[in-house]
């Protein structure tokens, strides 16, 4: 069975529902990045990540391969292609009793997606605080 917080961020992932990730982020939600070594905290700075990978990972190659769940954490792993490379990575996400995401931890290979998606992820967050 899907844990509640999971089943929301895969109808956010389908529907590029960015106005849904208000509701499912905690206020003191902490962002990982693959390529920004300190962790961004707080629900804004969360916010923009996410919206910007809903962006730039969001096209029709995109599917989550397979999923572990606990009883307040999941990982799930994606696959996609972007530019000719295949992507690959996992979303690590802990969320609290409330049903909102606290942690977002996203990890991909191989090096030349990683190289790819700080370009991407960079000029899409450069772009959203113009």
């Amino acid at each position: 069975m899907t844990p509640d917080p999971i089943a929301r961020w895969h109808r956010i992932v389908n529907e590029r529902d960015v106005a849904g990730l208000d509701a499912l982020l905690a206020d003191d939600a902490v962002f990982h990045s693959p390529v920004v070594y300190t962790p961004q905290v707080g629900k804004p700075v969360t916010r923009a990540y996410l919206a910007a990978a809903l962006a730039v990972f969001g096209n029709d190659t995109f599917r989550y391969r397979r999923e572990l769940h606990g009883d307040h954490d999941a990982v799930l792993e994606f696959e996609l292609e972007l530019d000719g490379i295949v992507i690959n990575g996992v979303d690590m996400i802990r969320w609290n009793a409330e049903g909102r995401i606290t942690e977002f931890k996203v990890m991909l290979r191989p090096l030349k997606a990683v190289t790819l998606i700080h370009e991407k992820m960079a000029a899409m967050l450069q772009a959203t605080r113009r």
